[in-house]
């Protein structure tokens, strides 16, 4: 087995595209973590700010070997721009760079294929309002159907049309898709969305009548959300904490 190479890029990029590196891969190691991942497939991308640079995982590496050097630095198209060993998955790219076109603000794209999120994304009816967790994504929440594995260029622009402005998205058949203004923000969408799944699968199992929430309760949640953020993301007040975890559970992903 060949080892995989040993990078160290800290002293060879801006502090801040170094924080964005840290960022992003503690985020595949939390994404790891959660069980979320799929072997060696799906993609997080974060936006190197003021450019139109993008970074994402190196394809061939799981996500408990990221690291924030290993991670590959392109452009919209998916060329490769920084001195790496590593390919990347282009026909995984193609979601995120559809993406990150036409959303300036969308900083960080996370799309996993998670059990949950194919199974809710699959159903009718999507996403119900059965608990709390499926407030915060209702009121952004978009569809794409299903068109095949994503290489057809074509199915970028109906991708783009789908989204919008939302930040949450179901690829029916498919998975989940968050998308936010940092690293923190696109990962603790993520976390809703998956646990909003995780529970009406949960609620649908128990063959028990559902008691779905008011929709004047739906409609008020982003207001309510102010209050407990006190003005701030979820993003930014949680995500102190998962870098913390990320270095706790294994440091080396800030090589």
């Amino acid at each position: 087995m060949q080892p995989l190479p040993t990078l160290n890029l800290r002293d060879h990029v801006s502090a801040e595209e170094w924080q964005l590196r840290l960022d992003l891969a503690a985020c595949y190691r939390l994404v790891e973590h959660h069980r979320w991942g799929d072997l060696i497939y799906t993609h997080l991308s974060a936006r190197l700010p003021g450019t139109e640079h993008y970074l994402v995982n190196a394809f061939g590496l799981t996500f408990d070997e990221v690291t924030a050097s290993n991670l590959v630095k392109v452009d919209l198209q998916g060329n490769i721009l920084n001195d790496t060993p590593f390919q990347i998955n282009p026909a995984g790219f193609t979601i995120h760079s559809a993406i990150h076109q036409v959303r300036p603000d969308a900083h960080c794209v996370i799309h996993l294929h998670t059990k949950e999120t194919i199974a809710v994304a699959s159903q009718q009816q999507g996403l119900l309002a059965l608990s709390q967790y499926s407030l915060f994504s209702l009121p952004s929440l978009a569809y794409h159907r299903y068109e095949g594995l994503a290489v057809n260029q074509e199915e970028k622009t109906r991708l783009q049309a789908d989204l919008g402005l939302n930040n949450h998205m179901l690829l029916v058949n498919h998975g989940g898709l968050t998308v936010g203004p940092t690293v923190g923000d696109a990962f603790m969408r993520f976390y809703d969305l998956q646990r909003a799944c995780e529970i009406q699968l949960a609620i649908q199992a128990s063959g028990q009548p559902a008691i779905p929430i008011a929709q004047a309760i739906v409609d008020n949640i982003r207001q309510q959300a102010k209050v407990v953020h006190s003005g701030s993301t979820g993003g930014q007040l949680a995500w102190p904490a998962m870098l913390r975890k990320a270095y706790r559970l294994d440091a080396s992903f800030a090589q």
